[in-house]
């Protein structure tokens, strides 16, 4: 037991040892039998979530990245044709082309490197991931806070927290309670064209630059004081407003604003 525990703690691993938290995140990842055609899997350990996934999914494809227990895997699903256990590193899979689905109880080390596979790969609809709380709150803007990442992304993609799972609810627990992390990427982006897409990635950078001490001190140094000062009356923003605190829907309107 010390030796198996000693192996998770190096890959980062905490196995999902509650089925009730296992069939309730199964569900946000797989509402129905048709939704989604495809499912990855990102690290499943020991199979407890790997279970209600495979009852809820038409193909799924399971990657464990711990060598040692992808036979155990192999032969309990074997009585399902569908499920295809992948052994290796998620993050070296190239994405389907086809639309797909992720979902998983991620190493929380590994998470940022996660989160940014599933924002580039073009054929992702949706993830949900067990991450660390933190992360998951601070992603979705839960401490009445924005990450650049998150506003950066949000005019492609949606980011929501579904729930918080307690540390106790893992094997080996770890120091921290995770959050379930739905991140969806939109039928119909919020900003379209390519010339849209860079005006906003600009402004955003700029803002969070700290160039100038606040928000509005920043985006002065590329748009006259008098367009800034409008654009915040538009979006109902304080000049001494602090970058992190503006929610992407006022992004969005600083950019309808700055944009023309």
């Amino acid at each position: 037991m010390a030796r198996s525990t000693s192996r998770a703690r190096t890959l980062s691993q905490n196995f999902l040892a509650d089925r009730s938290t296992a069939e309730h995140v199964a569900r946000l990842a797989a509402p129905d039998s048709r939704h989604p055609p495809l499912l990855l899997e990102v690290g499943a350990g020991n199979g407890a979530l790997t279970e209600p996934l495979a009852r809820r999914s038409r193909e799924l494809h399971a990657y464990e990245i711990d060598a040692r227990l992808v036979p155990g895997l192999r032969a309990r699903f074997a009585r399902f044709p569908h499920v295809h256990v992948v052994a290796g590193d998620f993050l070296t899979a190239r994405p389907p082309r086809a639309p797909f689905s992720v979902a998983g109880n991620v190493p929380f080390s590994r998470t940022a490197d996660i989160v940014d596979w599933c924002l580039t790969a073009p054929g992702l609809t949706d993830a949900t991931l067990l991450t660390q709380l933190e992360y998951a709150r601070k992603r979705t803007g839960d401490y009445g806070r924005w990450t650049l990442l998150t506003v950066l992304t949000w005019p492609r993609h949606e980011w929501r927290l579904a729930g918080r799972v307690g540390r106790y609810r893992f094997r080996p627990a770890p120091r921290v309670d995770a959050g379930i992390l739905r991140l969806e990427r939109r039928d119909t982006p919020l900003l379209t064209g390519a010339a849209a897409r860079r005006g906003w990635a600009d402004l955003v950078e700029l803002g969070f630059s700290g160039v100038g001490g606040s928000l509005h001190a920043s985006l002065r140094r590329a748009h006259p004081r008098r367009r800034v000062d409008a654009a915040f009356r538009a979006a109902r923003l304080d000049p001494g407003v602090l970058v992190g605190e503006v929610a992407p829907g006022r992004w969005l309107r600083l950019h309808e604003e700055l944009a023309v």
